[in-house]
């Protein structure tokens, strides 16, 4: 197999991001964030504003960058590596992705915002434990020229704080997606934080008004603005997993380079050096995976769908097995509250289920190849 690599400006892109993130939001800055009951940190999302990662995915009509995909997930990688904590992944790839499907003002209007780093929005698309856009249950019933909203959606992540909601609900000849206000009236947010200290919600609508404005894309037809967005977030997160996978594996190689057992390093057990080589090959792999995934979405959006699911199934895999392996090597103390390894385990463990997890991306796959 091919390893593919990172061109020369994706390349200086990470290195940036690298040294933003290392100093503005290491790990210590989630402990800081857990310990003081914190989901989410509004100043970080400035800096990242200021630093034009917000419009990554905005088109520069629009006041964004529009780097593309493989930029995107270059970044989101980076992020995984010290867990940062911000809305990138729901704002700056999903509802940006979801509004570049739409030609008109209010989503040029809303893009600019998000590239602004001044509107966040959060998806609400599940009502399960599972991942399952199709079996919406949602309502959104005719009411005159506009709709009314009645049901709820779970595991929305950032849905806490968001300012506005992406929520797709069943109309009546299909599924259709309304960009609303988190705000709005008959909305009600019971903001949970999951067990990597970050914010997800469980949103209930009681009889929410809508109109034909609140229409993202056309009634009755929201994958066609949906669907591409999906993919857009299932690479970054699957970018994000494998960045994680990597910050994992640093911990744990740093760890058997300074921990002695009766007086000999154990980095020097041969049979430590070759779980340590496996995970290692296994990152390379799933990093090439996501670099592929990013091109796809950039130069054949139309046919990204099996390179996205590949990505974001090798993912969750090799995060796990990034965590497994850094707890069993690190030995007790890898349980501890004391080491960071626990903040990599939890993440992988949220990150595997949002959007897909292993099995729903592993069936996509046999769906596209035809098994």
């Amino acid at each position: 197999m091919t390893k593919l690599v990172r061109t020369e400006e994706e390349t200086m892109l990470a290195d940036a991001a690298r040294g933003f993130l290392d100093e503005a939001a290491p790990v210590t800055k989630l402990r800081a964030l857990r310990d003081a009951g914190q989901t989410h940190d509004p100043a970080l999302w400035q800096e990242m504003a200021r630093m034009g990662w917000t419009g990554v995915l905005v088109p520069e009509a629009a006041g964004g960058a529009d780097m593309g995909f493989a930029a995107a997930n270059v970044l989101a990688e980076e992020m995984g590596k010290t867990l940062s904590v911000s809305p990138f992944l729901s704002t700056a790839v999903i509802a940006a992705t979801a509004l570049r499907q739409v030609s008109d003002g209010r989503a040029t209007e809303a893009m600019s915002a998000i590239a602004e780093g001044t509107r966040t929005y959060a998806l609400a698309i599940d009502e399960s434990t599972k991942h399952d856009p199709e079996a919406t249950a949602l309502r959104a019933e005719r009411v005159g020229n506009g709709f009314r909203l009645d049901g709820e959606k779970r595991f929305v992540v950032d849905g806490g704080f968001a300012d506005r909601l992406l929520v797709l609900a069943r109309t009546g000849d299909g599924l259709t997606l309304f960009d609303i206000p988190a705000d709005r009236a008959g909305i009600e947010r019971d903001a949970q934080p999951m067990i990597d200290s970050r914010d997800a919600a469980r949103i209930t609508f009681s009889g929410v008004e809508a109109t034909g404005e609140d229409v993202l894309g056309q009634v009755d037809d929201a994958m066609t603005v949906l669907a591409p967005a999906l993919r857009a977030g299932q690479a970054a997160l699957a970018a994000e997993m494998t960045g994680l996978a990597a910050g994992a594996f640093g911990l744990t190689v740093g760890y058997l380079k300074e921990r002695k057992q009766f007086g000999v390093l154990i980095g020097g057990f041969q049979a430590l050096q070759h779980r340590a080589a496996h995970l290692w090959c296994d990152c390379e792999v799933t990093a090439s995976a996501i670099l592929h995934a990013g091109r796809m979405l950039d130069n054949d959006p139309a046919n990204a769908a099996l390179a996205v699911s590949l990505a974001k199934a090798r993912a969750s895999q090799t995060a796990q097995l990034a965590v497994q392996e850094g707890v069993q090597m690190h030995g007790g103390i890898g349980m501890t509250d004391a080491f960071d390894m626990g903040f990599y385990m939890k993440r992988a463990r949220v990150g595997a289920e949002w959007l897909g997890d292993y099995g729903y991306h592993a069936g996509v796959v046999a769906r596209l190849r035809g098994f």
